[in-house]
């Protein structure tokens, strides 16, 4: 017998308790939605997320709001399971974040006296390191991260204890250090062999040195290098619709014929 399904509400709580009578009702009813534990879930919420982001760094709202739904389904779903198991339930875990964010905004909810964004986060990893008991400010950093991300994350959250440059042009002569070191490591005598080890380890100091000083000027090196990559895509893509039309394939043409394509896709 089918169920009636609820009305759509125009208020916060009325939409948010919809969707908590909609996830009740699969879980009872839908063979697939009953089946689902949190790691069946979990490989689809990280799809799902970086759905997200693609839509954000497309500034695709529309998409954004559909994602954004995705997402919020599947907490409401992971609460569900942890109020099955007697763990937890949804309520506790929108108290548990409210409970969080009020002590660590300490001046909003406190005498705590700050200046400027960088002693907030600055009080946020002090008084995240007294709340988990690490005893490393970079305790906090899921070690499954991406390394560009987690390099971004080391670098923010030693910085918010105060070890940090003084200023960018320290930074990029630490930069034109590295690339200085990674290149030495290729300019071995004739008939010398390359130590790949190293060439790798200063390889990583330097990215993790340009990763630096991105953050430096305010820019995100995972974004940044997102929508290169996403460029380099849709050139590519034009080269090869070009030589498509003109009855060519990409393996038979020389470099300085394909340039000519990307140099049209550069200029569009």
């Amino acid at each position: 017998m089918a169920l009636t399904p609820p009305d759509a509400s125009n208020t916060p709580a009325g939409s948010f308790e919809r969707l908590l009578t909609i996830m009740n009702d699969l879980r009872a009813n839908c063979p697939w939605d009953m089946k689902q534990t949190m790691e069946s879930l979990r490989h689809l919420t990280i799809e799902e997320t970086y759905e997200l982001s693609d839509a954000i760094l497309g500034n695709d709202m529309e998409e954004i709001r559909k994602e954004l739904g995705d997402i919020m389904l599947h907490l409401v779903f992971y609460a569900k399971i942890g109020s099955e198991t007697n763990d937890f339930d949804i309520t506790d875990v929108l108290n548990g974040i409210c409970d969080k964010l009020i002590h660590r905004h300490p001046h909003i909810y406190g005498d705590t006296a700050v200046n400027d964004e960088q002693d907030v986060k600055r009080n946020w990893e002090q008084i995240k390191l007294k709340e988990k008991g690490n005893k490393s400010v970079l305790g906090g950093v899921p070690a499954s991260l991406p390394a560009l991300v987690k390099a971004s994350r080391i670098q923010e959250k030693a910085r918010g204890i105060g070890f940090d440059w003084e200023n960018k042009d320290q930074v990029w002569e630490k930069v034109e250090e590295e690339i200085q070191e990674f290149k030495d490591e290729f300019n071995v005598p004739e008939g010398q062999e390359i130590d790949a080890e190293r060439a790798e380890g200063e390889f990583g100091d330097l990215l993790f040195s340009l990763i630096n000083y991105a953050r430096f000027v305010n820019i995100n090196p995972e974004n940044a290098l997102e929508k290169t990559n996403r460029k380099f895509i849709k050139r590519f893509q034009y080269l090869e619709t070009k030589a498509k039309e003109n009855n060519r394939q990409l393996h038979d043409m020389t470099l300085a014929e394909m340039d000519v394509y990307w140099n049209e896709a550069k200029k569009l």
